[in-house]
């Protein structure tokens, strides 16, 4: 099931394009990554689907609902923490999710429990009496969550939720994001591509406010073509001889003991060693394509768009 549909959306800041022709569906439960260097238009994205801003062109609705023909019940399907949690630090933790019940328009009679249900499901029905100002950094994430969810929306949408917390505290919110997004969709913006790793199934990444991927993690994982092989020998040939392979254009020695080839061309080069190997008698004991990293991908991805591999 769609439920965040974005079309052919543009939206320009003066004379420059902040979005180009975006266009993408999000939906079921799980959650997202939002992934950019920093400019990419991720923000602009993230305000546009929310309904802060409105777009310079094209369409966004949220679980079928037009965000520009009808914002306040498409705005009802969502929740928000951006990335300065809009937190009340004068009220206590009851007194703030009570305003922000009213606010999202539950009826009178169903705030409390409401309020209850969006405190125990994110940890902080303890600390219900404290002020916010008082709590650490993990509990104002926390209590941020809560407002986002306190309305059950089936769209979360979460702006770097763990900058600025300790190990202990992102491992915490960590776990938090994942027990919400077993029953809704959770579009996660973070720049920790370990947080990614960890907790993600899909990703999206926009790089000058077009869209430069879409897909799986693994997709994601895969996506740039294996430029160095790492083999091993029971008897291993001088460094030399494996830089005049054909194809091969460097040779080094791991502390592993294994040796890192790079090459340029046809993957088949994997073939072509095995034969040379058994030729030379260097026993060939193990082969594999280096995997490119998490890292290596978003940088290839952020490119300019004329430089990018393909």
């Amino acid at each position: 099931m769609t439920v965040v549909k974005v079309d052919k959306l543009y939206h320009r800041y003066a004379a420059e394009w902040a979005i180009e022709n975006l266009s993408l569906e999000i939906g079921g439960s799980g959650i997202v990554a939002l992934l950019g260097s920093n400019g990419a238009g991720k923000s602009t994205f993230m305000n546009i689907v929310c309904g802060v801003m409105k777009q310079s062109k094209g369409d966004v609705s949220i679980n079928g609902i037009d965000m520009l023909e009808d914002p306040l019940r498409a705005k009802a399907q969502l929740g928000f923490l951006p990335q300065q949690a809009p937190l009340h630090l004068e009220l206590t933790v009851r007194e703030y999710l009570t305003h922000c019940a009213r606010l999202r328009g539950i009826p009178g009679n169903k705030i409390s429990d409401a309020v209850d249900t969006a405190m125990e499901r994110c940890g902080v029905s303890h600390v219900r009496r404290r002020l916010i100002q008082n709590l650490s950094g993990g509990y104002r994430q926390r209590v941020g969550i809560a407002q986002a969810i306190i309305h059950a929306p089936p769209f979360v949408v979460l702006d770097e939720p763990t900058n600025g917390l300790d190990p202990n505290q992102i491992l915490e919110v960590r776990r938090l994001i994942q027990d919400i997004s077993a029953d809704r969709t959770v579009l996660l913006s973070t720049h920790i591509l370990r947080e990614v790793e960890a907790l993600c199934e899909r990703i999206v990444m926009i790089s000058e406010g077009v869209l430069t991927f879409e897909g799986t993690v693994r997709d994601f994982d895969t996506h740039l073509k294996p430029k160095a092989l790492l083999l091993s020998f029971q008897n291993p040939p001088p460094l030399d001889s494996l830089r005049q392979i054909a194809g091969v254009t460097s040779s080094q020695r791991l502390p592993t003991g294994e040796i890192r080839l790079g090459f340029e061309g046809d993957e088949d080069i994997a073939e072509h060693i095995i034969s040379i190997s058994t030729a030379q008698g260097w026993r060939l004991r193990e082969i594999h394509f280096e995997k490119s990293s998490f890292d290596d991908v978003f940088a290839e991805l952020s490119k300019p768009k004329a430089t990018r591999a393909t």
